[in-house]
């Protein structure tokens, strides 16, 4: 039955089963060395590919932060044309691919190939073990043992906004803020142009009401 009006509560069980219920995180400080030790043996375990994918850099939505840049979700598939990466091959060689991001300016189609052509100039793809013949893609001519690694793509690419002009913008270059706020200034704006040919008939019947007491 549905409890209705300020009426006593029935069978009020109030008390809490802590062991059942409660949670502490006590074991939060050991945690985090776990968690640091299974990266670590992720790392080991991919070794010599990193444990991170290439990501492209974008900007962030909506008008208050679209002046800051950050790493998407994946490549598009023009820019991976552009760069001259075929799409099933990307995710192949640490390359992520988003297949529903589309580019809407030529500044950040630019700057993302520049990213992935300075990424495909880095990349060294090892021969599979025990292969007789080297397959397409593969790196040839080189001393595998004097290569450098890394085992992170984003510390060795970070997302700093450089080339194709894109640049972020700081909080003190911003425009200063229109004096009385833009709402009324464009409201003001709005109704100076609707009422201007009111107001210049009106300036005009008033200077020929002048001329005439004269």
């Amino acid at each position: 039955m549905a409890i209705k009006h300020n009426n006593q509560i029935q069978k009020n069980h109030f008390r809490k089963d802590w062991q059942r219920r409660v949670a502490c995180h006590f074991d939060q400080p050991t945690k985090k060395i776990a968690r640091r030790k299974a990266r670590a043996a992720k790392a080991a375990a991919l070794a010599p590919r990193p444990v991170d994918k290439l990501r492209p850099i974008v900007r962030c939505p909506t008008i208050k932060y679209n002046r800051r840049v950050r790493a998407g979700r994946g490549f598009t598939l023009a820019e991976l044309k552009e760069a001259g990466i075929p799409r099933l091959v990307a995710p192949t060689v640490g390359i992520a691919v988003d297949f529903r991001r589309q580019n809407l300016s030529e500044e950040s189609l630019a700057i993302n190939v520049a990213r992935l052509k300075a990424y495909k100039e880095r990349l060294i793809v090892f021969p599979r073990k025990g292969a007789k013949h080297p397959k397409a893609g593969d790196s040839k001519d080189i001393d595998l043992s004097n290569t450098q690694t890394v085992s992170s793509v984003s510390a060795s690419l970070p997302i700093v906004p450089v080339g194709a002009g894109v640049t972020e913008i700081k909080k003190s270059d911003m425009p200063a803020p229109i004096e009385g706020g833009a709402f009324v200034a464009l409201r003001k704006a709005r109704s100076d142009a609707r009422l201007l040919g009111v107001r210049e008939k009106r300036a005009k019947d008033k200077a020929e009401a002048e001329a005439n007491k004269k």
